[in-house]
């Protein structure tokens, strides 16, 4: 485990009680503790920095991602999510015991599931693009899933078949709310929206700004083309082309695209400055 990622208490399972059996020998503890896995049966769930829904939502976990439980309380688990890594605490409520390796992820930008092979039967969801569901069962165009209802198969592709461009990934968000912490298709925040679009390509991508900052190569603003990431002191943005940007942000409390000029000169008016990085995934 990299020396770097053992000091981030964003990705590191230790608190000052416990630590994850992972960490034996790497940390000091007064205990080391075998997680265990659990499986997001929600279509989506906050991971807070406090066993408290009142708390900071830092990251979401969706309906099929693993999440590793080292301890429970106050009806919340502590743990460390699987695919990016975050630490923190979900509600006990919106975890299951874990089943069948996923099979398919959700390739709709979001979709509801059903109780039964029928349109007209009780719906649940909506369920986000990057979704994890393992079938069980079809009968016509429904899929049946592991510890949930029947999807529609149009709305699913099997793990290892993935969007190719991480931009028009991006665009199917256009319009969603602005989420601090989030990544379900209804709300997200900067972060999240690169998170969801590099996942949908089969990429793997962490969380927050400052660790996405590290991906790629360094590239020259005059050489800025579609796909390169723009950050910010906490704030990242996609290049749509040469010239506009796409980007979860707090000014229009939504998923837009705006003249990449415009945005430049409008957030270094305020508190968060200029761009401080340009990098190529």
């Amino acid at each position: 485990m990299n020396p770097d990622t053992l000091r981030d208490p964003r990705v590191t399972p230790i608190r000052p009680d416990i630590a994850s059996r992972a960490l034996e020998g790497l940390v000091p503890a007064p205990a080391y503790v075998d997680p265990r896995q659990m499986r997001v049966s929600a279509a989506a769930a906050g991971i807070h920095a406090q066993p408290d829904l009142a708390s900071e939502q830092q990251d979401q976990v969706l309906f099929g991602e693993v999440f590793e439980v080292l301890r429970e309380e106050g009806g919340f688990a502590w743990g460390q999510a699987r695919r990016d890594g975050y630490v923190g605490y979900v509600p006990l409520s919106a975890l299951a015991a874990a089943g069948p390796a996923a099979s398919h992820r959700v390739s709709a930008i979001r979709t509801y599931a059903f109780a039964e092979p029928s349109i007209k039967a009780r719906a649940s969801g909506p369920y986000s693009l990057n979704a994890l569901v393992a079938e069980e069962a079809r009968e016509g165009r429904f899929v049946k899933v592991a510890g949930g209802d029947w999807f529609i198969a149009e709305h699913l592709a099997p793990i290892g078949v993935f969007e190719t461009d991480p931009v028009a990934v991006a665009e199917r968000f256009l319009g969603a709310a602005y989420l601090w912490g989030g990544r379900e298709s209804l709300g997200l925040d900067c972060s999240g929206l690169v998170q969801q679009a590099q996942l949908a390509c089969g990429r793997a991508c962490p969380r927050d700004t400052d660790q996405q900052q590290l991906l790629g190569q360094p590239v020259e603003p005059q050489d800025l083309a579609r796909g390169d990431l723009v950050f910010w002191r906490g704030h990242v943005a996609i290049m749509l082309d040469d010239k506009r940007i796409i980007h979860a942000n707090a000014h229009h409390m939504a998923v837009a695209i705006e003249p990449f000029a415009e945005a430049v000169a409008r957030i270094a008016a305020g508190s968060t400055g200029e761009p401080v990085a340009y990098r190529r995934l």
